[in-house]
């Protein structure tokens, strides 16, 4: 994973996510999924950019399908926002990093 984002999977989801005060934003997605991999650069420079205001993640849908099942996951990429545990928004499909920060700032506010 790149500098500042997580890799998320069953066995750490409830440390990093459930039990995390603040903002999390997940990635959920797949290595075969090519709308995933056209963002992979945007979600790594936004954890960059909110390093101590905001946790970002990703997690593999097809290594972790439990998870994935628990959050209804459709369709990917999905990123999914979470403040102190709780899921409080999701977006679906490859946007442009101006609506997901958007988001994030909008969640930080």
């Amino acid at each position: 994973m790149a500098e500042g984002v997580f890799e998320l999977n069953s066995a750490n989801w409830d440390a990093e996510v459930t039990n995390s005060k603040g903002l999390v934003m997940v990635d959920f997605w797949a290595v075969w999924c090519g709308p995933c991999r056209m963002i992979a650069p945007t979600i790594e420079e936004l954890a960059r950019e909110y390093a101590g205001k905001a946790k970002v993640g990703k997690l593999n849908t097809d290594e972790n399908a439990d998870i994935a099942a628990k959050f209804k996951i459709m369709g990917i990429p999905t990123v999914m926002f979470f403040k102190d545990g709780q899921k409080v928004d999701q977006i679906v499909g490859a946007v442009p990093k101006q609506t997901l920060k958007a988001k994030i700032d909008s969640l930080l506010a």
